[in-house]
């Protein structure tokens, strides 16, 4: 009996330990995610570069799919999937590259994290949900916040669309995640990605002319740093987040997700010298506390939205 109660505790350990890598590898991935797409821009346009980011994925994933195999997706449900690629990849990160042509990594990373503002207000205006006084409180809040990171990220002088793009990247991850969430349950979590990310990126085929020219005209380290954009923040991390969500509770494991701006900060300081001022700093730290507070019920502890 003792020996029983050993093996399951190893093995609980063992989980534990790789749950707990998963997230590392989660949280630094997506926080590459804005500093690569930096890098790239500095050779490719945009949609290019979206384009080129997502086929790397789609190979990728091709591969998962063949070793672990994927349902075939019914004829009713391709116009479902080509609209989840829209959102999720299409629409969203081109307005991700184009916003952070005038936004810092670390501030698009941050204004990435509003998502779950834009989910409330989704839920209360398109799908009639009811949207409580203190998650009313909070999407006020962490705008407030998002709105003190565009104006400063740059100065009030050089303000621009750039940060209302970024913002609109969050609002069609959003759109993604409700549509997700209430159409797709007939498919496991690895098909839906794989169908995602492959939809979404013969959308972006529309960016195809140049492509190639711009790879060709590109540098090695640029070449190298959208290899990394398209595996591991566009595969790999998805990959190592679903078992995350397999192997512990969903609301426990979505709280390390707070994590990614810092991490992104961080790391824009020391990959592309960047610096963000005191106030952006104070607006990050307004959308993160309103975001994370979104997501739980005074007195109760619930988890909404």
């Amino acid at each position: 009996m003792e020996t029983r109660f050993a093996r399951v505790e190893g093995s609980s350990s063992k989980t534990a330990a790789k749950v707990i890598l998963a997230t590392m590898l989660v949280i630094v991935c997506w926080a590459y995610s804005p500093i690569g797409i930096r890098i790239g821009l500095q050779a490719y346009e945009p949609g290019q570069l979206a384009l080129v980011r997502f086929l790397i994925a789609s190979v990728f994933m091709g591969f998962v799919a063949m070793v672990k195999g994927i349902s075939w997706p019914r004829l009713r449900d391709l116009p479902l999937l080509a609209v989840l690629g829209f959102f999720a990849v299409s629409l969203h990160h081109i307005a991700l590259n184009y916003g952070q042509r005038g936004v810092s990594a670390g501030a698009a990373s941050v204004l990435a994290q509003s998502t779950p503002l834009f989910s409330t207000l989704l839920a209360h205006f398109v799908f009639k949900d009811r949207v409580s006084g203190w998650q009313w409180g909070c999407v006020l809040c962490g705008l407030l916040g998002a709105g003190v990171v565009v104006a400063e990220d740059r100065g009030l002088g050089d303000m621009d669309a750039h940060g209302l793009l970024i913002l609109l990247a969050a609002l069609s991850w959003s759109v993604y995640f409700a549509l997700q969430k209430r159409h797709a349950h007939r498919y496991d979590g690895l098909t839906v990605v794989c169908y995602t990310v492959w939809s979404g990126t013969i959308l972006l085929f529309i960016f195809a002319p140049g492509m190639l020219s711009a790879a060709r005209q590109a540098s090695a380290s640029v070449n190298l740093a959208v290899l990394i954009l398209g595996i591991f923040p566009s595969a790999l991390a998805y990959l190592a987040w679903a078992y995350v969500l397999a192997h512990s509770n969903v609301s426990r494991a979505s709280m390390a997700l707070y994590l990614i701006p810092p991490t992104a900060m961080l790391m824009a300081s020391l990959v592309l010298a960047e610096r963000p001022s005191a106030v952006v700093i104070v607006g990050a730290a307004i959308v993160l506390v309103s975001v994370l507070t979104l997501r739980l019920e005074p007195g109760s502890g619930a988890k909404v939205g």
